[in-house]
């Protein structure tokens, strides 16, 4: 029912979706994944058109695709770094006959980002500098890697076209190169405002940008 809900732009609550997760997966919920009302707003910027490809940039449990592909019409595709959460995420949209989305075993830079038209981040590299709530013991953190990541996927957004399209959650600008420039924001699943007034309030940790112009260095 709850991707069918999604289907019918029926509202779905957090604690509902995350029952589809087992209980060590589910109790991570509100530090790592996507809440529904986030993944609703951030899949509808940026599938502007049908079939656009959105790739999530560290996808976790997969909920932020999920949530997507169930409620527009792009194809979205969760590169994941742990084999556990990529079975499980597979497992999930295969018994609910989600059919628009697909979860990848790979490290973000081994990713080419020209594959893709519209880009979602939720903070995925910041578990490298705060272990204060690890998803598990399988990925030693190290706070290179935070940054290694983090300069990969800015320069893989740089080489995009103009008009690209970016959401992400929780970001520290760490990934976002001067190019793509801000449309809206918000906190949490508000986003009903435009971006020029409210830069300056801590708040804000939902943001919606659009690539527009290309940096010749």
């Amino acid at each position: 029912m709850i991707f069918k809900f999604l289907k019918l732009n029926i509202t779905v609550e957090d604690a509902a979706f995350n029952e589809l997760y087992p209980r060590r997966i589910k109790r991570l919920a509100a530090r790592h994944w996507t809440p529904v009302a986030v993944a609703k707003f951030a899949s509808e910027y940026l599938v502007d058109r049908p079939n656009k490809r959105v790739l999530d940039i560290g996808s976790g449990a997969g909920k932020f695709c999920l949530v997507g592909a169930a409620s527009t019409t792009g194809r979205f595709y969760g590169v994941e770094q742990r084999a556990s959460l990529v079975k499980l995420s597979k497992k999930i949209a295969e018994r609910h006959y989600v059919t628009n989305v697909e979860f990848i075993h790979s490290n973000i830079n081994k990713i080419n980002f020209s594959d893709y038209e519209a880009f979602y981040f939720y903070n995925s590299f910041y578990e490298n500098i705060d272990s204060s709530c690890s998803i598990d013991k399988t990925i030693a953190p190290e706070r290179e890697l935070f940054y290694s990541y983090s300069k990969y996927v800015k320069e893989q957004l740089e080489k995009t076209p103009v008009g690209t399209r970016l959401v992400a959650y929780w970001s520290n600008w760490e990934e976002i190169p001067d190019s793509f420039k801000l449309e809206y924001a918000g906190c949490g699943g508000g986003i009903d405002f435009l971006a020029e007034d409210i830069l300056a309030d801590s708040q804000i940790n939902l943001l919606a940008l659009k690539k527009q112009c290309s940096i010749v260095l």
